[in-house]
């Protein structure tokens, strides 16, 4: 069985369920009210602020844009490019290209001009859709990509260059293509996030992406009643794996665009949302704005959320431990993954090990765990080494890079780069490979002390990295943001890392924000980049 299979099911047995809703509360209008204002179960809705589709709708919107695909010369093989923020049409589109045996190539909105035409030519990418936000980063680089044949605008109005979604897809037939597509098939190629240089092309066939939706359930217990909110940009991994979850289960999911704790609550009560997936900083906002008295929880109803799990980034266990006691009665899981791994789910804590916080958990469903040496030899538990990871979700390689793949797949052994350790049958995360800091010959990780740090009452977050040093070779420097409102001084600092071990205590504290990308991974090149040649420039307090 493919996705495309679990989608046309769901058109049959749940025609007229909804399937998807997208909120924009930024373009909500003033006259909007929620449910608690007039005592009501459902809100006062805005076609402005919600719309949704169901399965029946879904499945015709995914067989239109595969049949326009395949009027415009695509066919099985092809490759199909995907520029699009978070909407309704994001998820059709996708499995639109699923059904015409083309590979779906999302790509991060992030991306410039030159990393847009970079990532279609290293992915052989036959044609490119795209949303309103991205014309003017589309069109200078529209006749440079010669294989790019097809251009697809979703968005208002139109552009010369390039054919509009909406003027045409209610013209080609809503019938299922005649394409035979099966398991073994190429089916999608995910970009890194290329933190180390111009991201590498990810192969996955569909056997990958439908042991994801089994993964999701198996993990998380997911069933028809269940609605999904999700947050994080489509593009990635991540977000799109955990929603296979909801198109397994033919349950609803909520796409809201916009980041805020205030909206996320609203989201949350006004559409029955079970399952929330947040990232570390989403989940910090709302602690803070409920401490500080912003969020009363007594405005929502949130008695059917029973699930908030993290992913995407290494989870401070004192941040889960206190989500526990303002939300006592959640379940909890951390998801770990990488894109090679197809999404978040080849590690994960387990609902049930709650009592394990702190760890990333035990061998996902269906998946094999390994922490290796430098020789590939397991290590003992207690040790740090490579964690490794087998499965069906294991990329088939990166896409014209035959070095690069061989690097990191090993007899289907995937290597992740990460350093864990294996204590009590759980498996704890160290930190990358790549950013170990090795001063005066002491292995030091950057992930502990980021997690000692964020115990700090004043310390929203924070980032370590190593500064190159003549004696040392490199040196700790902490890169600390603030909650708003408050000061913290180097002094105070200093005092409250005082219970780490000596080599540990950073020797260099910088006052600034943390830069995390759309998954919320930190930026740490770009901080080595902007304090680690360029000199450093420390300051005393911040507000």
């Amino acid at each position: 069985m493919i996705l495309t299979d679990l989608l046309e099911r769901n058109a049959i047995k749940y025609k007229h369920k909804e399937a998807l809703v997208e909120l924009n509360p930024a373009f909500k209008p003033e006259s909007y009210r929620t449910w608690r204002e007039f005592n009501l179960i459902e809100p006062i809705k805005s076609d402005e602020y919600r719309r949704s589709i169901t399965w029946g709708e879904f499945d015709l919107m995914a067989n239109r844009f595969a049949n326009l695909l395949l009027c415009k010369g695509i066919k099985k093989g092809d490759k199909v490019a995907i520029l699009l923020m978070n909407s309704l049409e994001w998820l059709p589109i996708y499995v639109g290209v699923l059904k015409t045996g083309a590979l779906a190539v999302p790509m991060n909105y992030r991306y410039t001009s030159e990393e847009i035409k970079y990532c279609l030519t290293l992915a052989d990418c036959n044609a490119l859709v795209f949303g309103e936000e991205f014309i003017g980063r589309v069109e200078p680089i529209a006749d440079r990509t010669p294989l790019v044949k097809t251009l697809v605008y979703v968005g208002p109005g139109s552009v010369q260059f390039a054919d509009n979604y909406f003027d045409t897809i209610n013209y080609y037939s809503d019938v299922r293509p005649e394409v035979e597509v099966d398991e073994s098939d190429d089916a999608a190629i995910y970009f890194s996030s290329g933190t180390t240089g111009f991201p590498k092309a990810i192969l996955h066939s569909h056997e990958a992406l439908y042991s994801a939706s089994e993964v999701e359930v198996h993990h998380h217990h997911q069933t028809k009643d269940d609605v999904f909110l999700c947050m994080p940009p489509l593009y990635h991994t991540g977000a799109k794996m955990h929603w296979f979850g909801s198109l397994a289960t033919a349950s609803k999911a909520v796409l809201l665009r916009g980041i805020k704790p205030e909206w996320i609550m609203d989201a949350i009560s006004n559409e029955g949302v079970t399952i929330v997936w947040l990232l570390v900083p989403w989940a910090q906002d709302i602690l803070d704005s409920i401490d500080s008295g912003k969020l009363k929880l007594e405005n929502y109803k949130l008695s059917q959320w029973r699930l908030m799990h993290v992913g995407a980034q290494p989870v401070p266990a004192s941040l889960i431990r206190r989500w526990k006691e303002v939300f006592p009665k959640h379940d909890y899981d951390t998801n770990y993954g990488l894109s090679e791994s197809v999404g978040p789910g080849c590690v994960h804590l387990g609902i049930e090990n709650i009592s394990h916080v702190g760890a990333i958990g035990v061998p996902g469903y269906g998946w094999k765990c390994r922490i290796v040496d430098e020789a590939g030899n397991d290590v003992l538990p207690g040790e740090v080494g490579e964690l490794i990871v087998k499965g069906k979700g294991v990329m088939r390689c990166y896409y014209k890079n035959e070095e690069a793949t061989a690097d990191v797949l090993k007899d289907g052994w995937l290597y992740t780069g990460d350093m864990a350790k294996l204590q009590d049958g759980f498996i704890y995360l160290v930190d990358r490979k790549k950013d170990v800091i090795i001063s005066g010959g002491e292995n030091i990780y950057p992930v502990q002390i980021e997690d000692f740090l964020r115990k700090h009452d004043r310390i929203k977050d924070c980032a370590v990295i190593g500064l190159r040093d003549q004696r040392l070779g490199e040196i700790t420097c902490a890169i600390i943001e603030v909650k708003e409102g408050m000061e913290l001084t180097e002094a105070e600092v200093n005092e409250f890392a005082f219970d780490l071990p000596r080599y540990k205590r950073p020797r260099v504290i910088i006052f600034d924000k943390v830069p995390r990308n759309p998954t919320g991974k930190i930026e740490k090149p770009l901080l080595r980049e902007k304090y680690g040649s360029s000199g450093i420039v420390e300051t005393e307090t911040n507000v």
